[in-house]
């Protein structure tokens, strides 16, 4: 059976069966001691440029810290494995211990891709996860894409407070588990996808400032922390080799880069894409999709395989529940001529000013093909980042979500669904993490001081209704429930996704290379007709109605989906979608 492993530059490696190598950026400390359990501490070898390395004998299972001037231990900053958490000792691993059941996995080209995220926690860990493989698989789904699993303070967490991006984290299973559920979806023919943050360490567990103030540029702070100084070189490579850690030894096939744009250092990209062509075998598929507020349409035409829309998102939330406040603002003022641009282009913003910022942003995305970017209707994001966690379903009428999902996965975009939306899920999904002291004070008051601007909790006492992020009781209440599944509604949401997943494999995926807008034409408020030019001669065509108005429509091409009951030929119903397709010479 064949293994795979990553050698990093940092960290421990295991050398031989009782050797193992290990290194430590640290230009802030004077002096570093190796601390192995059961053994005196070791001075490491410096070589004054604030690289210490030491070669010791010890094997896999040693459990380690490094000591830092002023006598602080800490954990190793590129662990793979931190089995009491991120206070906790690092371990010792072999990484080719597992042996994989599908090593000439491949993966899929990108128009092959639908999306399902989720969070491991809610999921049972990375054993539960791999018990749902089955059943996604029979619904259509290629990929998986983990919410972030890099160790962070406490028991659960979102993920994006983590602290040690190498070591997956202990409560969701070990990294042997993380490697059979990667392979067992590997076998099933799903594609597995990694949310990775590299913009902010979260607020417990990070002792980089300690012994290497220099991996921080405070003068590039960002809402989320510290800025972090991409333009080191030891910086940069440490987050590029964890993308390729994570592409090489455990094969995922690809990852998600969260808020790229406090990523300030534009020259890493490019590095980091140049790095993972020359190391990803060939003929293997990986992709790099970024979470970008910028825009930045040139990534996407230098080689990065997709963006998550945002922007389509928003314009849909608003045409679907009049939403405003918030960073709605920015698509209240004609969000029918939004989603009509997110159609036609891609990106609403492409460089005009954002009311919401008072910046300028985006820039121009027109000549991108549909499949560079990634449509969803609800997410951990835009759903968690709610007060109250609340799903589409419980803000939107049923039948203009059905509408809206039609849009989502008969679209040419890549399309992303959230964990439970397959079964029209109304379990809310809050925000949630596991400190404890002051620092959970601060999140729980935080939270509330964070939503007191919108009107609806302006009043203290609806405030008070905010699920402390802390509580079990919020973290158990975000679990989807499963037994909605075989409700009459669960039932009849479950076949639809079925329904439109099996469209989308017959006429739109395998025709996907390089599909372009053939044009959108407003027909009212919330009601459009969208075209996109297929590269089997054949046009795809949407009418799209999120109205109460009915529109007359003509109908002159094969019908492949109509969301409305009992429709009437040439009539585009209240809230109601029409798929079609049409032969061109």
């Amino acid at each position: 059976m064949q293994t795979f492993r990553f050698r990093k530059t940092f960290g421990a490696e295991l050398e031989a069966e009782e050797r193992t190598a290990f290194t430590l950026w640290a230009p802030s400390s004077e002096e570093v001691f190796l601390e192995i359990e059961g053994k005196p501490a070791q001075r490491m070898n410096s070589d004054g440029q604030g690289l210490f390395s030491l070669k010791a004998t010890c094997g896999a299972g040693t459990r380690y810290r490094f000591r830092v001037s002023g006598g602080q231990s800490v954990p190793d900053p590129a662990s793979r494995r931190q089995p009491d958490g991120v206070l906790g000792v690092s371990v010792v691993t072999d990484p080719e211990a597992y042996q994989w059941r599908c090593p000439e996995w491949q993966g899929w080209p990108w128009n092959e891709a639908v999306i399902y995220e989720l969070h491991a926690g809610l999921l049972g860990g990375y054993n539960g996860i791999e018990q749902l493989l089955d059943e996604l698989a029979a619904l259509g789904i290629t990929a998986i894409e983990l919410m972030p699993i890099n160790s962070f303070g406490g028991t659960r967490n979102w993920g994006y407070d983590g602290v040690l991006p190498y070591a997956p984290a202990a409560p969701y299973g070990s990294p042997d588990e993380l490697k059979s559920l990667i392979d067992a979806a590997h076998v099933r023919g799903i594609m597995v996808f990694l949310d990775v943050v590299y913009n902010h360490f979260g607020p417990e567990g990070n002792f980089l400032p300690v012994y290497a103030a220099a991996f921080f540029d405070h003068a590039k702070n960002s809402t989320w922390g510290t800025g972090i100084a991409f333009d080191k070189p030891e910086v940069a490579n440490f987050f590029i080799e964890n993308v390729l850690y994570w592409l090489m030894e455990y094969r995922f096939d690809g990852v998600r880069i969260d808020a790229a744009s406090a990523i300030s250092d534009h020259a890493w990209f490019g590095a980091l894409r140049e790095r993972v062509e020359r190391t990803v075998e060939p003929g293997r598929h990986v992709h790099l999709i970024l979470e970008n507020e910028n825009n930045d349409a040139g990534l996407l035409r230098d080689g990065f395989t997709a963006q998550w829309n945002d922007d389509g998102h928003n314009a849909l939330h608003v045409l679907l529940t009049g939403e405003r406040d918030g960073y709605y603002k920015m698509f209240a003022k004609d969000s029918t001529q939004d989603l009509a641009r997110v159609l036609a282009e891609g990106f609403v913003y492409q460089g005009q000013l954002n009311p919401y910022s008072g910046k300028n942003r985006g820039m121009a995305s027109g000549d991108l093909s549909a499949t560079k970017f990634i449509l969803f209707l609800q997410n951990h994001d835009q759903t968690g980042n709610r007060a109250l966690g609340e799903r589409l379903l419980a803000l939107a009428k049923p039948e203009a979500v059905k509408a809206a999902y039609a849009l989502l996965l008969l679209s040419p975009m890549i399309p992303m669904i959230f964990m439970g939306e397959e079964w029209g899920s109304l379990t809310p999904f809050y925000f949630f993490c596991d400190f404890h002291g002051d620092l959970a004070e601060q999140i729980r008051e935080g939270r509330r001081k964070e939503f007191a601007q919108f009107p609806a909790f302006q009043d203290e006492k609806n405030r008070e209704r905010i699920p402390d992020p802390n509580a079990l009781a919020t973290f158990e209440a975000s679990r989807p429930e499963r037994a909605a599944r075989e409700t009459e509604r669960g039932r009849a949401w479950l076949a639809l996704t079925r329904q439109l997943l099996a469209l989308r494999r017959e006429w739109i995926i395998p025709y996907l290379h390089d599909v372009q807008s053939a044009g959108v034409h407003i027909l009212g408020t919330g009601a459009l007709h969208a075209r996109w030019r297929l590269d089997n001669k054949k046009i795809l065509i949407l009418f799209i109605n999120f109205s109460e108005k009915k529109y007359e429509i003509t109908e002159t091409y094969h019908l492949i989906y109509e969301s409305s009951e009992n429709r009437r030929v040439g009539l585009l119903p209240a809230f109601s979608l029409v798929a079609c397709v049409e032969d061109v010479a």
